[in-house]
Order: C-alpha cells, then sequence, then structure tokens
C-alpha cells in the first residue's frame, strides 16, 4: 500500500527544521538574496586566480547568443586560430551561420534517414519517441562540425554573417521540428499504404526541398565561393578572391581532421577504459564519419590535453558547464559553490554514479587556451575560452580547477600523435554501439 506524508511527519520535519538556528539563518539569507548568492564562496577569487604558466593567443571571445552552438562555435575557434597564424591576423571568425546552415540540411537528411530505418518499429517505443523529441536541434559534437567541414568547409564570419534567426534559434527550431514530424508521419503512413523505400525517398528529397527553403528565408543563402579582405597585424592589406569554402578550409586551416580524435571519461561499469564507443541514430551528414569515442581514465585526459597545449594548439572539450558554475565570475570549482553549507546535505554521488543516474551530462562545449602548471608540471587551474559574450568570467574567459576537472569533464579532442599508438589502434577498432539515450551521446549546447 502506498503511504502519503502524514500530519505527524510534517510536524516532526518541522520541529527539526526549527531548532537548529542555522536553518533559520540560511533561509532568511536566501529568502532575501536567492539561494544562488548564498551559495557562493566568498574565498573564491584567492584560490581561482586568472593566471596561468602556458597560454594561447586565440582571438577575442565569441558570443553564441540565444543559440545552442557551442559546439560549432568551440570547434571553429580552434580552426581560426589556425588561419590567424597563417595569415598573421590579430583576430578573425570564423562563419557560424554557414556550418548551422548546412547542419540544419544535413540533420534533417539524417532524421529522415532515420525514420525510414525504423518503419517497421512501433510508433510508441523507445526509439521512435526518442527520435522525434528533438529532430532538428542546435546540439552537436565534435565529429559533427568535422563531416561538415569535411564537406562544406568554412568561411570566414564576413562571407555568411549573423541573422536574426542564426543567433536565435528558438523560432525557427520550432518550425523546423514541426515540418519534420510531420513528414516522419507522412512517410510511415505512406509505407503503411504499401509504398516502396524508393518511393519513399523521392518523397524525402522533396521534403528537402522545402527544408532548404526554409533554412534559406532564415538563415541567408550560403556562399559558394567568396572573396574576403583584411588586414593582417601589421596592417598589410590581404584580398583572397574567388575562393570555395572548401579551399578556403584547406589553405588556410589547413588541418587534417581525420588526425583528431575524441576522447571520453566514462568511469560507469558498462564502458571499460581503452576501448572505442560509438552511439546508434546520432549525426548528421549521413555519409561522413561517425561519432567515435576512446574512453581513457582522467589523468590520462589531462596529459593528452596538456600536451595538445604544449605545441601551441588550443584544445576542444565537453563538460557539464552549469555543476558549481560561478557564471559571473567564469568559476568552475568544487569549492566554489557551497551546496552542503548552505543546506546543512552533502551531494557524495561520485561521477560514475551521476552519469548512470541522470545527473550529469556534457552540456556544454568549449576551449582551453591555458593551463597553470605547479612546480611538479601537475595542473591545478586551466584557462577556458567560452562563447557566451564578453560580460561574463574575466572579458569572456573562464577559469575551470583541475578537481572539478576530474568531476565534471567528459570529453576533449586531440590530435592522435599524442595518443599511445595501443590507444590508436583501439580507437581504431570496431566500436561498441550504446543505445541512442546513452549520456555520451549527449549534445552539447
Amino acid at each position: 500500500m502506498n503511504k502519503g506524508i502524514s500530519t505527524d511527519e510534517l510536524k516532526k520535519m518541522a520541529e527539526d527544521f526549527a531548532k537548529d538556528e542555522k536553518n533559520i539563518l540560511a533561509m532568511n539569507a536566501a529568502n532575501k538574496n536567492g539561494v544562488k548568492d548564498c551559495l557562493r564562496n566568498s574565498n573564491l577569487e584567492k584560490k581561482m586566480r586568472y593566471s596561468f604558466s602556458l597560454e594561447i593567443e586565440a582571438g577575442d571571445i565569441t558570443n553564441q547568443k540565444q543559440s545552442g552552438r557551442c559546439w560549432m562555435f568551440a570547434a571553429l575557434n580552434t580552426m581560426r586560430v589556425e588561419v590567424m597564424k597563417n595569415l598573421k591576423l590579430k583576430n578573425m571568425e570564423l562563419s557560424q551561420n554557414y556550418t548551422l546552415f548546412y547542419d540544419k540540411l544535413e540533420k534533417s537528411n539524417y532524421f529522415y534517414e532515420n525514420i525510414l530505418d525504423t518503419l517497421d518499429e512501433p510508433l510508441n517505443g523507445r526509439l521512435v519517441s526518442f527520435l522525434l523529441v528533438s529532430p532538428v536541434g542546435d546540439g552537436g559534437q565534435w565529429d559533427m562540425l568535422a563531416n561538415l567541414v569535411g564537406k562544406y568547409g568554412v568561411v570566414p564570419k564576413e562571407a555568411m554573417p549573423e541573422t536574426f534567426d542564426s543567433s536565435a534559434t528558438a523560432e525557427l527550431d520550432n518550425w523546423l521540428t514541426k515540418k519534420l514530424r510531420e513528414n516522419a508521419c507522412t512517410l510511415r503512413t505512406a509505407y503503411q499504404k504499401g509504398k516502396t523505400i524508393k518511393e519513399l525517398r523521392a518523397m524525402k528529397e522533396e521534403m528537402l526541398t522545402v527544408v532548404y527553403r526554409m533554412l534559406c528565408i532564415a538563415f541567408g543563402e550560403p556562399p559558394k565561393t567568396f572573396t574576403w579582405e583584411v588586414r593582417d597585424e601589421k596592417k598589410k592589406f590581404i584580398r583572397i578572391s574567388d575562393i570555395t569554402p572548401q579551399e578556403f578550409f584547406k589553405k588556410y586551416v589547413g588541418m587534417n581532421l581525420d588526425d583528431y580524435v575524441s576522447i571520453i571519461n566514462a568511469p560507469t561499469a558498462d564502458k571499460p577504459y581503452y576501448k572505442s564507443y560509438t552511439i546508434k541514430c546520432l549525426g548528421n551528414v549521413k555519409e561522413g564519419s561517425i561519432v567515435r569515442h576512446l574512453n581513457l581514465p582522467i589523468e590520462e585526459m589531462k596529459k593528452l590535453a596538456i600536451a595538445q597545449m604544449k605545441d601551441d594548439k588550443v584544445v576542444w572539450f565537453g563538460c557539464d558547464v552549469a555543476q558549481f558554475l560561478d557564471k559571473d565570475y567564469g568559476s568552475m570549482d568544487l569549492e566554489g559553490i557551497q551546496p552542503e553549507v548552505l543546506f546543512s546535505t552533502k551531494f557524495p554521488m561520485d561521477k560514475a554514479q551521476r552519469l548512470d543516474y541522470g545527473e550529469s551530462l556534457m552540456t556544454h562545449a568549449m576551449v582551453f587556451t591555458g593551463v597553470n602548471l605547479d612546480k611538479n608540471g601537475k595542473a591545478n587551474r586551466w584557462k577556458v575560452e567560452n562563447s557566451w559574450g564578453d560580460t561574463k568570467g574575466k572579458k569572456g574567459f573562464f577559469i575551470m580547477s583541475d578537481e572539478w576537472f576530474s568531476e565534471y569533464m567528459y570529453q576533449i579532442v586531440v590530435n592522435k600523435k599524442y595518443l599511445k599508438k595501443e590507444w590508436v589502434k583501439a580507437y581504431e577498432s570496431k566500436p561498441i554501439e550504446l543505445e541512442p539515450w546513452d549520456p555520451m551521446g549527449s549534445l552539447a549546447e
């Protein structure tokens, strides 16, 4: 028999609360100032100092505004550093609107193909229900951006500037989602009435034409070629004429994206270390590379990130940003926020338990542009380039403690030359398939 909360139990709870004067003090403070401000450790700035023994010049802070494109901003910010070096620029920005356009188009096609692959699955089953939740959301992972860039290249921001809807994607996402769910219904209904896969794919082509039209109206038409004019750090004028986005990436970014691998840290029982993983039904470019991760212990992840930065290369990463975050100061630190003190209760779940019980997963992607190493070469603070504009943190840069890294960092992307040979072999082996709803399939926004 179910048992509700009795009057006697309520009385006991109230008595327990009232008998400790600290609870009354905490209530008064929180009621007046809000829980958020009461959680903050007043000694935060003493520990979390914006000074680093290793720093990389990476350009001005960018702003994803009201969109979930952090993964895209972070990845393009790693690539623009190479453009800045190659052309000797003080700053530049790659167009996030350009990659957003093709991400939405490719995600739409990927969604249609997932629907065609699951025509015999029950509509109310977990898989199809999952596919219908967010068919064309903003979020993504590194491998998805690599697929877009490999197919479409990149362009400077001036070649495809932001629009109202690229900077505030909710409205268009709403209409695209309506259209894609309607199209899923149309495809499944046609299949039930006897249409062949060939006929359904012909219908899909017409559906994609509508999606393309909607994207052009909201984001503008992506350039096939462009001319870019800029001055370098010595004010020398540079003109790059009639170049394609693919040519621009090859010549001025020059990264071999096949050399970059995703390293995750998932210390759960179902994911042994030193093995490769992928996630079912996750991707954007259908013919592109799969999303693939190598699971390593957290200390190995730290060593890889430091090794790449020592070579003057920034590091893309994904984490659970909201945990113990002081957004104004830009601090991610386990001691910077003190819920145990305010609420008089501990939060003892470990990293594996948080993943297993849905308490934590990757939510946001940013870039490491520095680290502070102590006299023994051990990291204690990490410098973070965020994409929330320059009004938070220190002119848009954030700071992460090494302890926080251990608990809430889930993914980095590094050149495979920093990996041991056996790790590369493990990464390239046939990956273990995870379910679509696995936490390692979460999309950074």
